[in-house]
């Protein structure tokens, strides 16, 4: 498992009874984990004094419940990167922490390459792998359905100073955004995506991503420069293993890119107790 260790201002407290305990900066929140299966003793201090709980609804969806009074929204740092946070419907923050392990891997790609690369980001979400490539030098392409997140990657490229950098921002449909390019002949050094396992796109289009990762993929590929570095696909929806990821980065790139492809689980050190929690899986063809 690739585990992302060198956070300061994120770290998991405590798992238990299918929550995460977390720290955010100063605030702690208490969130819901389907992966947390174990039952044991939730003996950590901060789960009688986390800021707010996020509580799960029978009929779909939940809510968060305040316990003390904290910020709307508020920042945090890994290494020189900065992000807004801020309690969200469905427990999210705007960001994933684990994640981290994946920017630094195309931080390194980018610093140590001979030529400024260009990356395409899809289903870009808040942009922390958009920021993180910024930062590093490259010119990006960030793409997301949604205008609100679009707006909010832009704040985070701000709150890390790289507002400036040569960056797209994008919202659009990444299907028909990535047939457009192909049909305009651009071609990207890096692509980057991380699909939901259901969404609609703006135009109402429905994304199920065991039914349309594969043809994606396909498409991506052709996206691809001749001298090309990195395809990363990351997922967290049940069932689609690393390994499936592999496979289709073998069938779709491998043979007419050559390189290598890998796969892995991602996940977040439990503080204090050498365990690590599975977050997600990232396949990654690299040349």
């Amino acid at each position: 498992m690739r585990v992302s260790e060198a956070w300061q201002d994120y770290a998991l407290l405590d798992c238990s009874g299918g929550e995460r305990l977390e720290r955010w900066g100063d605030i702690v929140l208490i969130r819901p984990d389907p992966q947390v299966i174990w039952q044991t003793p939730k003996t950590h201090p901060l789960w009688q004094k986390a800021n707010a709980r996020y509580h799960r609804s029978k009929t779909g969806g939940g809510s968060w419940e305040v316990y003390s009074s904290m910020p709307p929204d508020w920042e945090v740092r890994y290494r020189d990167l900065t992000f807004r946070v801020k309690t969200m419907g469905f427990k999210h923050t705007g960001l994933f922490p684990e994640q981290a392990v994946n920017w630094d891997m195309v931080m390194r790609l980018i610093r140590e390459a001979d030529r400024p690369l260009k990356v395409l980001n899809l289903f870009a979400y808040t942009g922390g792998a958009t920021i993180a490539c910024l930062k590093a030098g490259a010119s990006v392409v960030h793409v997301d359905a949604s205008r609100g997140m679009v707006q909010w990657a832009k704040e985070n490229a701000k709150a890390s100073g790289v507002e400036e950098r040569p960056v797209r921002w994008i919202v659009d449909d990444c299907i028909k955004f990535v047939q457009r390019e192909i049909r305009r002949g651009n071609r990207y050094d890096v692509i980057i995506m991380d699909p939901p396992s259901y969404g609609r796109g703006p135009g109402g289009e429905v994304w199920k991503l065991e039914d349309e990762v594969y043809g994606f993929v396909s498409l991506c590929e052709q996206l691809l420069s001749p001298e090309a570095k990195l395809m990363l696909i990351n997922s967290y929806t049940t069932g689609l293993s690393p390994s499936v990821m592999q496979y289709i980065l073998q069938s779709t790139v491998q043979p007419k890119h050559g390189g290598a492809v890998s796969c892995d689980e991602i996940g977040l050190p439990v503080a204090g107790d050498g365990r690590v929690l599975p977050c997600g899986a990232s396949a990654v063809w690299q040349k």
